[in-house]
This record gives C-alpha cells, sequence and structure tokens, in this order.
C-alpha cells in the first residue's frame, strides 16, 4: 500500500515548524482579543456609569468600545494577513512543492 504524501509531511519538521508559527500568532491573538470583548461585556454589565458618558453628542463611551470591536477584528485580520505573507506562505509553499514533487524528505 502507497503511503499518503499529505501525512507522511505532517511527521516532517518543517511541517511542526509550520503549525508553531501559526499557533504563535493564533492563540495569543485569540486571547487578547476574547479578553478585550469580555472587558467590554464586564463594562457594560457593571459599569454602567461609565459606559453611558457622553463623548460627543449622543455618542457614549459603550458606543465607542462597540465600534472598536469592529475595529479591532479587521485589525487582527490585516495583521494575520501580513503575517501569513510574510512566515507562514513561503514555508507552505515549499512544503506543497515537496508533496507534489513527490518527496517529503
Amino acid at each position: 500500500m502507497a503511503s499518503d504524501p499529505y501525512r507522511d509531511m505532517q511527521s516532517t519538521p518543517e511541517f511542526g515548524a509550520l503549525r508553531k508559527a501559526l499557533r504563535g500568532f493564533v492563540f495569543p491573538m485569540t486571547a487578547a482579543f476574547f479578553l478585550w470583548y469580555l472587558l467590554y461585556v464586564v463594562l457594560s454589565a457593571y459599569a454602567r456609569d461609565f459606559m453611558s458618558i457622553k463623548l460627543i453628542g449622543n455618542i457614549n463611551v459603550a458606543l465607542v468600545f462597540g465600534l472598536l470591536q469592529f475595529v479591532t477584528t479587521f485589525l487582527i485580520a490585516w495583521l494575520y494577513a501580513r503575517f501569513a505573507g510574510r512566515k507562514l506562505d513561503p514555508i507552505a509553499d515549499e512544503l506543497r512543492a515537496k508533496v507534489e514533487n513527490g518527496g517529503t524528505r
């Protein structure tokens, strides 16, 4: 029975480095965003006086924090695209070329 080149690739150090690089970005960024969102929810629930402070006209702190959630989401997506283009894609391209050329080691 012939071996699966993709399964063979998973056991290479290069693939491990790719996974480590991905996790090195994704886990901290996910934790940071979750904590930022949790702060927003906690402040909305327990610091109503602070969140209801009007900044400009009818725009209050809660609205600004809510809009910043969207800004943060787009910022993280942009940072990930830059990170992937610089760090992940070159490694992934090299691994794919190895698999397509029939050699995993």
